[in-house]
């Protein structure tokens, strides 16, 4: 126990409860999003999963996540129930205990399916929506937590990802991708505004996301020192950046200065600095937001056109600037930030960027082709949609039977 530091510790557990907030504020972000009839069903799968994961997490997820290595796959079994997981030092963390890292990576695969649910808002069943969280979160996000943090073969491979580009990112945002493209579009897209119905509440959303996401990447550091300032830094830096570049950028596509543009502009530059965050400078960090914030607003536009009923925009966000920000990972991550840590492609290391290349396509490929089979077989024996005319009528009065306004 002497080797326990009490600072690191108080912030990791600081960090842990950031990162809790974040996902009920994807729920008010996303809830923003959808039309009002369909609000309280948003919120739901964000707060839900909060509660399902919380308790996945401790019997068998951060097992299979950080579990003994076996074969460079899955963690063992050893961690299940938490079996000796306790205040003695971690294995992830020497200077806090065991449990305090345990629950720091608890909020982080609690808000990674959290993120996928956007991309089927406003028409899934409900009972279809916690059969593939449950599975997804076991056979897609724990496995690849192994591969980069747990042991597993990326990380030994040297791939960086300090808070979760691939893990969290990639695989929520190709995820929701294929969720799209299988549930096909909503009724009436194209054919029938389908606006947002509170534009307040998705920037209340957005900033408190960016206010949590200070735990996500700085909490990353573990300890309380010099590099979780630097990730600090750096994530305030390209969100901030990037938020100006959407705005500017559909400023001049649109004609208007978009506060809605802004707050998905400032979750892109976070998404995008998160696996670098550790890893690179402030220079670096403002080159990051400025190609999220001009990249993942492209990537939108091209969904729209080829009408894939991406609903909030899930994959442009988080696909699309989860792997911009790997690869930018492999361009800007210096020694000099990180001294565990391996130099970039500008810092001389060509080798680094065709790295993470490899855990990027590793990520995309093993996140399309797992969610594609869960989907699948949920439809098989449950129902991927609810029936038409329920979905006309809105989820919140046919899923849970409660309204979200009575005024």
């Amino acid at each position: 126990m002497d080797k326990i530091n009490s600072g690191d510790t108080a912030w990791l557990l600081a960090s842990a409860a950031l990162v809790m907030l974040m996902t009920p504020a994807l729920g008010f972000f996303y809830g923003g999003l959808v039309r009002k009839k369909n609000v309280l069903a948003t919120i739901m799968h964000s707060f839900f999963i909060l509660c399902l994961i919380s308790v996945q997490w401790v019997l068998w997820g951060y097992s299979l996540a950080f579990g003994p290595d076996q074969g460079g796959l899955i963690g063992g079994l050893d961690f299940l129930a938490l079996k000796g997981v306790g205040q003695e030092p971690g294995p992830y963390g020497a200077s806090v205990p065991h449990l305090a890292y345990m629950v720091f990576q608890m909020m982080f695969a609690v808000i990674t399916p959290a993120l996928i649910t956007g991309a089927f808002a406003e028409r899934k069943r409900f009972k279809a929506f916690v059969v593939f969280t449950l599975l997804w979160a076991t056979l897609v996000y724990d496995p690849v937590a192994h591969w980069v943090w747990g042991g597993g073969w990326l990380g030994k491979l040297g791939a960086l990802d300090f808070a979760g580009g691939t893990v969290v990112h990639i695989t929520s945002g190709v995820s929701a991708l294929v969720a799209a493209l299988v549930l096909g579009r909503r009724v009436g897209y194209g054919q029938e505004p389908l606006e947002p119905h509170d534009a307040t509440m998705t920037v209340l959303g957005a900033s408190l996301l960016w206010f949590g996401w200070f735990g996500f990447n700085a909490g990353s550091a573990i300890t309380s020192g010099g590099l979780a300032a630097n990730a600090f830094v750096v994530t305030n830096t390209s969100a901030a950046m990037a938020a100006l570049t959407w705005m500017t950028v559909s400023w001049i596509h649109k004609g208007a200065p978009s506060v809605l543009g802004a707050a998905a502009g400032a979750v892109a530059g976070l998404v995008a600095i998160t696996p670098a965050s550790g890893y690179v400078d402030v220079s670096a960090s403002i080159l990051i937001g400025l190609g999220a914030g001009t990249l993942c607003y492209a990537a939108i536009q091209v969904t729209k056109r080829l009408r894939v009923d991406d609903a909030l925009d899930v994959f442009g966000v988080h696909g699309v600037g989860g792997t911009v920000g790997a690869l930018a990972t492999g361009i800007f991550a210096a020694t000099a930030v990180n001294s565990a840590a391996a130099n970039g492609l500008i810092a001389g290391n060509p080798a680094q960027l065709g790295i993470q290349a490899i855990a990027v396509v590793a990520s995309i490929a093993y996140s399309a082709v797992m969610t594609f089979a869960i989907l699948k077989v949920i439809n098989l024996f449950v129902g991927l949609r609810v029936p038409e005319a329920e979905e006309a009528l809105g989820l919140d009065a046919t899923q849970h039977r409660e309204a979200a306004y009575t005024i």
